[in-house]
C-alpha cells in the first residue's frame, strides 16, 4: 500500500507506540473549526463502533476474511459512513470469491432504491474503487454525487481525495483530504493520505508525522499506519524509533497481509544496513524471504551484503575438512 486503498487494491488483484515515540516539534495538524467543541465528531470515541472495527482489523491481519467482513458490517451499522471501516469492508470481500460482486449488487439496489441517500452513493462509490475492473469514472460519479447531497461529507471527499491521488494529482488530493477533516478531524484514512502526500510528494516528513502521529492512538489494531510512522520516522533521522514501528506493525499485521506485513522487513533491513548492523538485516532479509513478502527486492539486498557491498560480508560456512 504505498497509500492505505492502492495498496488493498493490490492485494484485491495502513496501539501505544505514539506513547513510546521520542517528543518532536511537528506542526500540529489543521484543526475542525470547530475544535474543542462537544459537537466535534470523533467515531473512535465510540464503543459500540470500535469494538467490532478493532476484532475486524485483528481477523483481517489473520486472513480470516469472512469473519473480518461481518466485523466490519458491524462498525458501519453503528457509524455508516466511517471511510476506514467501508475500505475494509470491501477489501475484505475482495479476498473471496465473488463476494464483491454481491456486495456491489447490494449497493446498487441500495442507490436505486434511495437516491437521495448520502451514505449509499458513498458506500457504492468506495466499492467501483475495489472493482478488478477500472471502475474509477463509476466511483467518481457516485462520490460526486453523494458531494452534491451533502458538501461537507466527509467520507465524499477522501473518496475523492483518493482517486485523485491515484491520478497523481496532488493538490486537489490535499484540498479533498483537507475538507474532510474539517468536519471529521479524526478521520483516520485523511491523516494516512496527508502524511504520505506530505512525506512523499512535499518531501516535508515532518508535517507529514503531525497527521500520522495520533492514529495508532485512535485505531490500535492498523497495522499499516505503524508501517507508515516507521517510514516518516526513517525519513526524520530516527533509527530506534522506526524499527520500533515497523516492528510494531509486524506483530500487528500476522497474516502479512498488508504494507506493514509485505514491506515492513525489508525497510527495518535497509535502516539496520544504514546502521552497519549488517547481521541484524540478514536476519530480516531472510525472514521476507522466507515468509515470501518483497522477496524479489530481498534477495537482492542480501546479495549486496553478502558481497560486501555493504561493507564486511557476513562469514560463510566453514570450508569442508577432508
Amino acid at each position: 500500500m504505498r497509500n492505505f486503498t492502492a495498496g488493498l487494491l493490490a492485494l484485491a488483484a495502513l496501539s501505544s507506540l505514539v506513547c513510546a515515540l521520542p517528543a518532536r516539534s511537528a506542526t500540529p495538524a489543521p484543526k475542525s473549526t470547530a475544535a474543542g467543541s462537544a459537537k466535534e465528531r470523533n467515531d473512535y470515541a465510540n464503543a459500540l463502533f470500535t469494538a467490532p472495527l478493532s476484532a475486524g482489523l485483528k481477523h483481517f491481519y489473520a486472513r480470516s476474511f469472512k469473519e473480518a467482513q461481518a466485523d466490519f458490517e458491524r462498525a458501519l451499522a453503528v457509524v455508516p459512513d466511517n471511510t476506514l471501516a467501508i475500505s475494509f469492508l470491501n477489501a475484505a470481500a475482495a479476498q473471496q470469491t465473488g463476494e464483491l460482486d454481491v456486495l456491489t449488487n447490494l449497493e446498487e439496489d441500495a442507490v436505486s432504491g434511495a437516491p437521495k441517500n448520502y451514505v449509499n452513493h458513498v458506500r457504492l462509490g468506495f466499492t467501483y474503487m475495489f472493482s478488478p475492473r477500472d471502475r474509477s469514472l463509476d466511483a467518481r460519479e457516485e462520490l460526486q454525487n453523494a458531494v452534491n447531497l451533502n458538501v461537507e461529507g466527509q467520507a465524499a471527499h477522501v473518496g475523492l481525495g483518493i482517486l485523485r491521488y491515484n491520478e497523481r494529482s496532488t493538490n486537489r488530493a490535499k484540498t479533498e483530504m483537507l475538507i474532510a477533516l474539517k468536519s471529521d478531524p479524526s478521520n483516520v484514512l485523511a491523516r494516512e493520505y496527508l502524511a504520505e502526500i506530505y512525506q512523499i510528494d512535499l518531501r516535508d516528513p515532518q508535517r507529514g508525522m503531525s497527521y500520522a502521529i495520533d492514529v495508532p492512538n485512535l485505531v490500535p489494531g492498523y497495522a499499516d499506519i505503524q508501517f507508515h510512522i516507521g517510514s516518516l520516522l526513517h525519513d526524520l533521522k530516527q533509527p530506534d524509533a522506526a524499527i520500533a514501528a515497523l516492528r510494531r506493525g509486524l506483530e500487528l499485521d500476522s497474516g502479512n497481509v498488508g504494507e506493514a506485513g509485505q514491506h515492513g522487513y525489508t525497510l527495518i533491513a535497509r535502516i539496520d544496513i544504514e546502521q552497519h548492523k549488517l547481521p541484524d538485516a540478514e536476519k530480516m532479509l531472510n525472514a521476507a524471504i522466507q515468509k515470501n513478502v518483497d522477496a524479489i527486492y530481498a534477495k537482492k539486498l542480501l546479495d549486496k551484503l553478502k558481497n560486501g557491498d555493504y561493507g564486511t560480508p557476513s562469514p560463510g560456512p566453514a570450508p569442508a575438512r577432508h
